[in-house]
């Protein structure tokens, strides 16, 4: 059911956000966002005309796909003449762009602004019949040397509509894990797709959180490195380069502890997209998640460890220091 415009014979339709209500008179997110600029794009630089932010529309039925690339109004109608689902995934759309493809699906307007306007902390919402999903990717940008200006963690994200139908994918920024899943689930032969469209949102979040967890054993590379540092023979600038890395830590924290409530809504609460047996999966998603909070947060306190033990080296160096030169100064 499309969420539309209250007219004065009707009542305007419920949006019910996890946990709070909605407001009314929404207007067009077409009229809300601004299109974006190319240069905010991380992806090959297109001219806006020619941009096609739909990357595939695949239709599935009872496990198999039945139908390759089709445009999103025939893929929509093959669908549910199957009594299948089509999975489209997007990449970076503007307003404009989206706007027939919300109004096909029947996505709300305030999850549309979203979705386009990224930036968004990792959450779950429903509107009316369709739920929508926000999780902040991580990656680990690789460098020879930590120093006081490196990006170790770079982030992004991924929205998820989903419906009885349907299931949408709306990518910003870099992760191109999405393609790989995708074929994964293909040629899978445990039979998760016939599970519908919720088993894509399960994969989803699996993938995001399982990337987490390889992000933060790389961190911790790095961390061995600092701590190593902090207690060698030559003096450093070590209290920068761990300041950095405890701010580049913080970037993870935000996109891993606000997808703890999300998590345990769709593993625990009783939603009528997500059946039973997905249930079970967003469990085990929800306990890998548990691993990474618990791993990030010893990640952090032993930062702040080694920070507290490189100043007061630094204050025991600047001591011993003072005192030659007060002896030096006393012997002359």
């Amino acid at each position: 059911m499309a969420a539309r415009e209250p007219s004065s014979q009707h009542q305007a339709p419920s949006r019910h956000r996890i946990p709070l209500s909605i407001p009314r008179n929404i207007p067009n997110p077409a009229a809300l966002v601004r299109r974006k600029s190319s240069a905010t794009r991380t992806g090959p630089e297109i001219a806006g005309p020619a941009h096609d932010p739909i990357v595939r529309c695949a239709v599935y039925a009872k496990g198999k796909i039945i139908s390759h690339d089709a445009p999103f109004r025939e893929a929509s109608r093959i669908a549910k003449e199957c009594d299948g689902f089509v999975w489209m995934g997007l990449h970076e759309p503007t307003a404009l762009e989206f706007e027939a493809i919300a109004d096909e699906f029947g996505l709300h307007p305030l999850a549309v602004e979203d979705a386009v306007m990224a930036h968004q902390r990792p959450k779950l919402e429903r509107y009316d019949d369709t739920l929508f999903l926000v999780l902040k990717t991580c990656r680990y940008v690789e460098h020879e040397t930590l120093t006081a200006s490196s990006e170790v963690i770079a982030t992004s994200e991924v929205m998820v509509f989903l419906g009885a139908n349907f299931v949408i994918t709306v990518r910003h920024g870099d992760f191109g894990e999405l393609g790989d899943m995708r074929r994964r689930l293909e040629h899978d032969d445990n039979g998760l797709l016939e599970l519908g469209p919720a088993a894509i949102m399960y994969a989803v979040a699996d993938t995001v959180v399982d990337r987490y967890l390889e992000v933060a054993n790389d961190v911790e590379i790095d961390l061995d490195e600092l701590e190593e540092s902090v207690f060698a023979p030559n003096r450093t600038q070590e209290p920068s380069r761990i300041y950095q890395l405890k701010r580049e830590l913080l970037e993870l924290k935000r996109a891993v502890s606000p997808l703890a409530i999300p998590l345990q809504t769709l593993s625990n609460r009783s939603l009528p997209l997500v059946p039973e047996p997905i249930r079970e999966y967003f469990r085990d998603v929800e306990d890998h998640l548990s691993r990474v909070r618990d791993t990030v947060s010893g990640l952090d306190e032993l930062l702040s460890s080694i920070l507290q033990a490189s100043i007061a080296r630094l204050s025991l160096s600047e001591n011993e220091d003072m005192r030659k030169i007060t002896s030096w100064a006393g012997i002359r």
